[in-house]
């Protein structure tokens, strides 16, 4: 990726601003990798998905400067699916599950 990615964080009440930050690879692999134990899948088979995942989100990436972290999310959660379904719908419903 030539041209830095930007994410606009979803807004919380307490902040009146949307942050932009930059997106982090490692941090999205890493949030895939724990949806994936938590559902069950060996670290091993965890982290080759993860890694999977995350190569699919960045080429989607690719010609988009700017993304929200809910259309980051929900996309991940697709590719997601095609490996793992239930550590998809962990991956997309953390908030909620809590």
């Amino acid at each position: 990726m030539d041209t830095p990615i930007h994410v606009l964080k979803r807004q919380n009440k307490k902040r009146i601003r949307q942050a932009l930050e930059p997106f982090d690879r490692e941090k999205l692999h890493k949030s895939i990798t724990v949806a994936c134990i938590s559902s069950g899948a060996p670290t091993g088979q965890a982290e080759s998905i993860a890694r999977k995942v995350t190569d699919e989100v960045l080429s989607w990436l690719e010609k988009r400067p700017e993304v929200t972290s809910a259309d980051l999310r929900r996309i991940a959660a697709a590719r997601l699916k095609t490996y793992h379904p239930d550590a998809s719908y962990l991956y997309e419903n953390h908030r909620s599950i809590l």
